[in-house]
């Protein structure tokens, strides 16, 4: 399926677009991949990282801000990525002109460019933290997601394909708890800080990441919101995991934090389909025609149901947590 194809990734200098890029060119022979991104230093990092692949690799300085921009790097593209967005929940809060400028604007920009060149497929990365958001970051995911669910309304029978993928804090990445534990591990804190007993989390790994994504790829019909079916885990056996033994002071749910994340709501139960390894949430608007999708295998789920850390029927032990972390 991409082999010969050429692919964008918005942001792709970070953990996602790395591990993309490193599985794509192990398994396909593709004719480019655009690196498009901010940070020249960041870029120059993964230049050197996939020096052997340079005949393949381009790297854009840009913005998502910028339409032209990303007009031109866009030119002769099939597939696009978009990975770009201000994250970090309390920066976004602080500052929620840019949150809204980079999220929203540069969510537009980029469906806006892609349907101008002609892009066969575009795979919009999204967060737990947009579903019933309580802080400014997964607000702006939410209009997002909502405007590259929209955009398939005006790219035509025959025209470009945008779907979204939903998953929360990858294993390990940046502004995730198990780097935040292992620095206080590391600086030789004997207690954890536990904002409340009762939180648990969904584990994903980026190699689920990378696999939801090529299965977006690969079978989008246009309007799909992919969501992995994955283990939940409990903060405290997580910080047990860590570090046995250890005390866990509890200080308090921060601001704009969920006790609980949630991928599936009550109010997605009406249009969503579950299959063996994944659930897919399929549009529910006047331009959508549900025979355009394959639904073989699929189930569609009962009303009322909700798919969330807290409620979910997998569930990794402190042991499983301790395997999954030496893989990290």
């Amino acid at each position: 399926m991409l082999n010969g194809k050429s692919i964008l990734i918005t942001g792709g200098t970070g953990s996602f677009g790395k591990n993309f890029v490193r599985r794509v060119l192990s398994l396909h022979n593709l004719r480019r991949i655009v690196i498009y991104s901010r940070d020249e230093f960041k870029q120059w990092q993964m230049a050197e990282e996939f020096k052997e692949y340079c005949s393949i690799l381009r790297f854009f300085i840009g913005d998502v801000r910028d339409e032209t921009r990303l007009e031109r790097a866009l030119n002769g593209v099939d597939y696009v990525i978009h990975a770009a967005a201000l994250k970090q929940v309390p920066a976004c809060e602080y500052n929620p002109s840019e949150a809204i400028k980079t999220n929203i604007v540069g969510a537009q920009n980029v469906i806006e460019a892609s349907l101008n060149c002609n892009v066969k497929k575009v795979v919009a990365l999204s967060t737990d933290k947009a579903v019933n958001p309580i802080n400014l970051y997964g607000g702006t995911k939410l209009v997002s997601d909502k405007l590259f669910t929209a955009a398939n309304a005006y790219s035509g029978a025959n025209g470009t394909t945008f779907s979204v993928v939903r998953y929360g804090n990858v294993a390990g990445s940046r502004g995730s708890v198990i780097p935040f534990f292992q620095a206080q591990i590391k600086n030789g804190k004997t207690s954890l800080p536990i904002t409340d007993y009762r939180m648990t989390r969904f584990w994903i790994s980026l190699d689920q990441g990378v696999d939801l994504v090529l299965k977006a790829i690969a079978e989008a019909k246009g309007g799909e919101t992919f969501i992995s079916k994955i283990p939940s885990f409990k903060i405290t056996d997580l910080a047990q995991a860590m570090l046995p033994g250890c005390q866990m002071e509890e200080i308090g749910i921060r601001e704009g934090e969920k006790l609980h994340e949630v991928m599936v709501t009550k109010e997605d139960s009406f249009n969503t389909y579950e299959f063996e390894n994944h659930f897919i949430i399929y549009p529910h608007m006047s331009w959508c025609d549900m025979n355009r999708y394959d639904l073989s295998g699929g189930k569609k789920v009962e009303f009322g149901f909700e798919y969330t850390s807290g409620t979910n029927t997998q569930w990794l032990n402190i042991d499983n947590i301790k395997c999954r972390l030496a893989q990290i």
